[in-house]
C-alpha cells in the first residue's frame, strides 16, 4: 500500500504492485525516480533498479512467501520451483544470491524457517510435530537439530525460556 500511495502521489500510473515489485506505465524522469527512491526510503523500503538487485529481491520474496504464508507442501524440489517461478536456471540464481548476499539460498531459507518456528513456538498454539509438518520438515528430529544448530537452543528450551520470562514479568 505504501508503494501504491507513493506512486499515486508522484502521478506515476502503475499496472502491478505486489510483494517485491512494481510496474510503472511508460518511463519516469530522473527527478521522479529520485523522489520515489527518497519516499520509499522514508517508509523503510528500498528502490531496486538494477536487474540483479531486482532478481535477488524476487528470490527473497518467493522464499518469504513460501515459508511464512504458504501451508501447501511443495510437490517439486524447491530449486525447480524457484527456477520455474523466476524463469532462470537455479545454478545462476544460487550463484548470484550467494555472491550478492554472502549466504546461500539454502541458509536464507533455513534462517526464515527457524524464525517462523520461533514465532509459532511463542504463539503456543501448535505442537512441535504440527510445526514440523507445517514447515515441511521430514521429522521433528530434523526440525530440532536445525533449530539447535541455528539458535544454540532446543525448541523445547526456547519455549521454556519464553514461559519463564513471562512468569517473571508477572511477578513485577
Amino acid at each position: 500500500m505504501v508503494v501504491k500511495d507513493e506512486l499515486t502521489k508522484l502521478g506515476l500510473p502503475y499496472t502491478i504492485v505486489e510483494l517485491g515489485q512494481a510496474e510503472v506505465e511508460g518511463s519516469i524522469s530522473v527527478e521522479q525516480h529520485d523522489q520515489l527512491k527518497t519516499a520509499l526510503l522514508r517508509s523503510g523500503l528500498e528502490l531496486m533498479d538494477d536487474k540483479k538487485s531486482m532478481l535477488i529481491g524476487k528470490i527473497k520474496s518467493v522464499i518469504i512467501e513460501l515459508v511464512h504464508y504458504t501451508e501447501e507442501p511443495l510437490t517439486i524440489n524447491f530449486s525447480d520451483f524457484l527456477s520455474q517461478k523466476l524463469h532462470h536456471d537455479y545454478t545462476y540464481l544460487a550463484n548470484l544470491f550467494s555472491e550478492v548476499q554472502g549466504i546461500t539460498i539454502e541458509k536464507f531459507i533455513i534462517m526464515h524457517k527457524i524464525e517462523r518456528v520461533k514465532e509459532l513456538l511463542v504463539y503456543n498454539e501448535l505442537t512441535l510435530t504440527e510445526i514440523a509438518y507445517l514447515l515441511h520438515y521430514s521429522s521433528v528430529a530434523h526440525l530440532s537439530t536445525q533449530f539447535k544448530k541455528v539458535t544454540g537452543l532446543t525448541p523445547s528450551y526456547f519455549k521454556k525460556l519464553k514461559e519463564k520470562r513471562r512468569s517473571m514479568l508477572e511477578d513485577l
